[in-house]
């Protein structure tokens, strides 16, 4: 990082969605909403895979890595902004713009690749049987959420070396909400054409081959299920893939509407709108879309939640009894 970064910028504006103190206090009781929706949603769905054994396989492991990527990257953007509301001048500093870029960008590319990893055991609990509990062991599936981890973990890293190494001497205010990597390349006063190529380069490969992958496993899955004799048979196959085709398409397409253009074609007030889809609503959405539409989560849940609904009311009888 050269030292005219050090000297020009020690901290950047979050310019947000807009100044009107009104709009303001209402946005920040919707966003907060939204956040403590998906703390508890998030956290539900790993204390429920946790604790049942019945949910110890891979298609939960997966689904609760996701739901910690989907904790992750929202809470690295949505305190913050929350805290923004509160606050007349809304800024971030020099190193707590970096951290929030890399931390986020690690997480959205390593929940890509979480997607493909799931799309592929579902590939082969369907169209391999068989060979299934082999092929899926868990040091596989192990393997698998590692690698998605550290390969959005080197990406992001590139991209957030390249991206602050530019300088930004024009202005510190960033028209956005969190500092994404869009926005700070209009901010810069540095040629960014290598950075966009990185951007293009790195975010296109992971978007686009996992989003490939995660098509051609569906329509191997296709395929296979409609091979299936059994009415019965074909309805259980589609149910454990559906939740999973509504989340990556819900999540693919903000992603790579938002990445995948040259800067000339950036809207930064459109993207601020489409962002606040992929870094709070989906993380929200997720729980409910992988719980409502499966079963065994469901009665793992109710089956909970009536246990503990016994276990409260037998110490408020005993508390009352003592009295």
């Amino acid at each position: 990082m050269n030292k005219k970064n050090h000297t020009t910028v020690t901290e950047f504006i979050l310019f947000g969605f807009t100044d009107n103190q009104k709009i303001q206090v209402a946005l920040f009781v919707l966003f907060l909403a939204i956040y403590v929706a998906t703390l508890v949603g998030n956290i539900g769905i790993i204390l429920v895979i946790w604790i049942s054994p019945r949910l110890h396989r891979p298609m939960y492991f997966f689904l609760n890595n996701l739901a910690v990527l989907d904790l992750s990257y929202s809470s690295a953007i949505t305190p913050k902004m929350l805290m923004n509301f509160l606050t007349k001048r809304s800024t971030i500093s020099f190193p707590g713009c970096i951290a929030q870029m890399y931390l986020f960008a690690s997480f959205a590319d390593a929940e890509c690749l979480l997607l493909a990893a799931m799309a592929y055991d579902r590939y082969m609990a369907i169209c391999n049987p068989l060979l299934y509990p082999v092929l899926m062991s868990h040091k596989v599936c192990v393997l698998l959420v590692a690698g998605s981890f550290l390969t959005g973990s080197m990406t992001s890293l590139v991209h957030t070396c390249f991206t602050f190494h530019l300088s930004f001497c024009n202005s510190n205010v960033i028209n956005h909400f969190f500092c994404d990597i869009p926005p700070l390349l209009t901010l810069s006063c540095s040629n960014t054409y290598i950075n966009e190529i990185l951007l293009f380069a790195l975010c296109g490969f992971i978007q686009s081959s996992t989003f490939l992958f995660i098509l051609t496993s569906y329509v191997c899955i296709l395929c296979t299920i409609l091979r299936i004799h059994s009415t019965e048979g074909r309805q259980k196959a589609f149910s454990t893939c559906t939740s999973h085709l509504i989340a990556v398409t819900l999540y693919y397409g903000t992603l790579l509407f938002t990445y995948l253009r040259p800067s000339s074609r950036y809207f930064l007030d459109i993207d601020k709108i489409i962002s606040v889809f992929y870094t709070m609503v989906f993380p929200m959405l997720n729980p409910l879309i992988y719980s409502l539409r499966n079963e065994e989560v469901k009665d793992t849940f109710s089956k909970l939640l009536q246990r503990n609904l016994m276990v409260f009311k037998r110490t408020v009888t005993c508390s009352q009894s003592n009295s």
